[in-house]
């Protein structure tokens, strides 16, 4: 059976190697810095050792120092307890005694002034009886005797009268407390000893009450070597001290360790027989300097200090020196990408005028390698033939240290033989012990800022070209200043040369102005928009400027001038013909009015005729009348005044029919005043009944009560309701309408349009309605759907509607697919809340 040869096993590393493995593959700088951090693990081993042996220690005797408080505190309890356990025993036996009778009131002030006196705890001793009566008492002194156990004195409510009354269930002693800030006649706590007294039947016979000083208390039952090593106080339940004297608590160094406490030098126990009522507390002197005063401890700090110091200062010695050679190889770095990345060319020469180094920028733009550059002289590679001379020159001035600090232009050469524009600057060349070793020249292509800036140039004669021919004023001046930035052709020929016109047109535009004493006291900057300047509305106004006779519409806006300051421009136009255009527009639309009252008139004129000839008869009629009576001598004088009355009153009623056309047809401004509505339609409807009658239609109207007066011109208005009547009456007139259908209703309300108070006026009738195709084109100039109709009265009536800022609307009334007539309505916005006082219904 063939086997196989054995294989050595490698060596078993262990943890030795396995650490040195590590060590070799680290870099020398973090070998260095983990070298670095040996002392400083080292130092702070060093201080946990120490800190760790001085908290032992002071732990340790924390620890003792508490266990020897304890032992003390228990055995001065314990000395009080059996005090306390005697003074009872010879309360509860004088008790007895009188209990049996065997001490009377006269004797109980020997055996009690006996105790007192031996006893200096004892503050008093006093006998109560079954109803709470003070039978006898004894005090250390008169002086001290409280005036609520006088003999023949009952005790009142309170703590000893509870005290009392549990005495008396219990039948046995109790111990009580008396606060001093509760009775105010006390010098200081007591405790309280209350023995039921009984009778010979064993029934309840009153108290022996013995009242103890907490001061005596604690100054005779505490042992005198306590009392000297601590500081010794009773306190009731709830904290309050009752005697002695407490110490503020000890506040230890490092007490915010575990196992350190900062109350390790008190204690307190119950004092028995008295329960959890009474506590006794002792808290130890301060005897030692503690640990920040032991002069070793001292000692090892400062060793620890000044150990951590020198180790911090090699650290930060080596810490420097590391980033001292970081900052040198990254200046180094940064200044060779620098050079490498810069757009400019830089080129240095000695003294000589030889180059010595070139970047690769300059190389970039030249087309030149270092290796041609470096070590030239002149004339350079670069150099364009034609300027050798001039650049030759250039050198000389250059090297001598003649130079200007804002560079100069010259023409560069590349290789490829193409030339372009540089500017150069010319700087010396100083080394690091301050000694000139030749010349920095930097240089820039300026062939496109060159041609830009010659665009800017051809682009800004363009725009002067185009302001000066603009046929508007154009100005722009500085807020704030009389400085004129800029003028065109047309303000310097209305204006001149200076501010003064640019300023009265802002002032009479109202865009901005400022006076002397306004810029005193308010902000060259109030009322400028707060938002960006670009998008700031431009302000416009129209003015008229006497010294020119022109009309001129004046545009302001604020601009960031070039400089940087806030200016205003000002744009005037002429509107001179514009504004003459539209007076002669409002002329021919007055005509257009008169005329269109005069047709209406004209229309009207046969109906006028036979509304004149009627009181025109009746004149004639009774003229004649009165003639032949007087003639025949048959006219009596109250008969001829009463025909002369009828004679009058139709004189008068042919004249008032002839002074309303008269009035209604004459041209005259428009005037607008608070017009009362239910004159106006009255004024209407006398000249409109004239038509209606003539055909045969009956006219009812209807205007609400207490209608608000309407700013406008009410012969315009009455113009709008006659010619709605008038064309109402036509259009059943060519319906042909029955006799009964013959009817024309107006009707005047008030109500509300888009939240906007109004009046409404509307005029309905039974006619044959306007064709569906019509009805948006009624309102326009000569279109009319009468066979002889002009085409102007509707426009009119829209024209005159609307610049009362009102609106008009016309609508056919349908019965199924009829059309049964037409209703024109037109509302006007109130503009006065004056209501009116008449009320008008309805009538025909």
């Amino acid at each position: 059976m063939e086997t196989k040869p054995e294989v050595a096993s490698p060596r078993q590393s262990g943890p030795w190697d396995w650490w040195r493995a590590w060590w070799n593959r680290q870099s020398p700088n973090r070998q260095d810095r983990y070298a670095n951090l040996t002392p400083v693990a080292a130092v702070i081993l060093f201080l946990a050792a120490i800190a760790s042996a001085f908290w032992y220690l002071r732990a340790e005797e924390a620890e003792r120092e508490q266990e020897a408080v304890k032992r003390d505190v228990e055995y001065a309890q314990q000395r009080l307890r059996l005090r306390l356990i005697e003074r009872q025993e010879q309360v509860m036996r004088l008790a007895r005694d009188i209990s049996n009778k065997d001490v009377k009131a006269d004797q109980f002030a020997s055996r009690a002034e006996a105790l007192v006196q031996q006893y200096p705890e004892y503050h008093s001793l006093t006998w109560l009886d079954e109803r709470r009566k003070v039978i006898a008492n004894q005090s250390v002194s008169s002086i001290m005797r409280s005036e609520r156990l006088l003999p023949g004195k009952t005790l009142g409510v309170g703590e000893t009268e509870t005290h009392y009354s549990l005495a008396r269930d219990l039948m046995q002693p109790i111990y009580g407390q008396l606060d001093p800030k509760q009775h105010t006649d006390l010098n200081g706590a007591l405790l309280q000893l209350l023995t039921p007294l009984s009778n010979e039947k064993g029934k309840f016979n009153g108290v022996l009450l013995a009242e103890y000083s907490m001061e005596g208390l604690l100054r005779y039952g505490v042992p005198t070597e306590i009392l000297a090593k601590y500081a010794i106080s009773l306190a009731n339940s709830e904290g309050d001290l009752l005697a002695g004297q407490t110490i503020p608590q000890r506040t230890r160094f490092l007490s915010m360790l575990p196992m350190v406490s900062s109350e390790d030098n008190e204690y307190e126990v119950p004092v028995s027989p008295v329960g959890n009522g009474l506590i006794l507390k002792a808290q130890a002197w301060r005897t030692s300097q503690g640990l920040v005063g032991s002069g070793l401890f001292w000692l090892v700090s400062v060793l620890s200090v000044m150990t951590a110091w020198m180790l911090i200062a090699n650290w930060r010695h080596t810490r420097r020196r590391l980033q001292a050679q970081k900052a040198l190889v990254a200046e180094t770095n940064f200044r060779r990408a620098m050079e490498n990345s810069m757009l400019t060319g830089m080129r240095a020469l000695d003294l000589k005028g030889r180059i010595t180094y070139v970047n690769p920028a300059f190389c970039e733009m030249t087309g030149w390698d270092e290796s041609e550059l470096v070590g030239a002289v002149a004339p350079f590679p670069y150099w364009p033939e034609q300027d050798i001379d001039a650049l030759s020159a250039r050198l000389e001035d250059e090297i001598s240290g003649r130079h200007t600090p804002a560079g100069f232009q010259v023409r560069v050469k590349r290789k490829s033989g193409s030339i372009f524009d540089a500017r150069m600057y010319v700087s010396p060349l100083i080394d690091a012990q301050g000694k000139h070793t030749g010349w920095m020249t930097s240089m820039t292509d300026i062939t496109e800022p060159n041609r830009i800036r010659e665009q800017l140039a051809n682009s800004y004669e363009r725009f002067t070209i185009v302001l000066e021919a603009l046929d508007a004023s154009v100005s722009v001046a500085p807020l704030g200043s009389k400085e004129l930035l800029f003028a065109n052709k047309l303000y310097r020929q209305w204006f001149g040369q200076d501010t003064v016109g640019h300023l009265r047109l802002v002032e009479q535009a109202g865009a901005y102005y400022e006076n002397e004493t306004a810029m005193d006291d308010v902000d060259g900057l109030a009322g400028l928009p707060t938002e960006s300047l670009t998008v700031a509305a431009s302000e416009n106004a129209e003015i008229f400027v006497s010294e020119l006779g022109k009309w001129l519409e004046v545009r302001s806006r604020y601009i960031n001038w070039a400089d940087g300051r806030l200016a205003q421009m000002v744009i005037a136009t002429d509107i001179t013909p514009r504004r003459q255009a539209e007076e002669l527009a409002a002329q021919q639309a007055e005509r257009a009015q008169t005329a269109s009252r005069l047709i209406t008139m004209g229309e009207m004129a046969s109906s006028v005729a036979h509304e004149l000839n009627q009181p025109l008869t009746a004149i004639s009629n009774y003229c004649n009348g009165m003639i032949s009576r007087i003639k025949s001598q048959q006219i009596k004088e109250s008969d001829l005044l009463g025909a002369l009355d009828k004679t009058a009153h139709q004189a008068q009623r042919a004249g008032q029919i002839i002074q309303r056309i008269r009035s209604f047809v004459k041209r005259s401004e428009p005037n607008r005043t608070p017009s009362d509505v239910t004159g106006i339609v009255n004024e209407s409807l006398e000249l409109a009944e004239i038509e209606l009658r003539r055909r045969h239609v009956r006219l009812s109207h209807y205007v609400a009560a207490r209608l608000p007066l309407l700013m406008v011109d009410p012969i315009l208005i009455e113009q709008v309701l006659i010619n709605l009547m008038k064309n109402a009456a036509e259009s059943i007139d060519n319906a042909n309408r029955p006799p009964d259908q013959r009817h024309v209703e107006l009707r005047v309300v008030p109500r509300q349009e888009d939240g906007q108070q109004v009046v409404e006026f509307s005029v309905t009738d039974t006619g044959q309605g306007l064709p569906p195709e019509a009805i948006d084109r009624v309102y326009e100039a000569f279109f009319s759907t009468k066979v002889e109709g002009m085409g102007i009265g509707l426009n009119l009536c829209r024209s005159i509607i609307e610049s009362h800022q009102g609106r008009i609307a016309a609508e056919n009334l349908y019965n199924a697919d009829e059309v049964t007539g037409c209703r024109f309505s037109f509302w006007l916005p109130v503009t006065g809340t004056l209501p009116t006082d008449t009320t008008s219904g309805a009538a025909e």
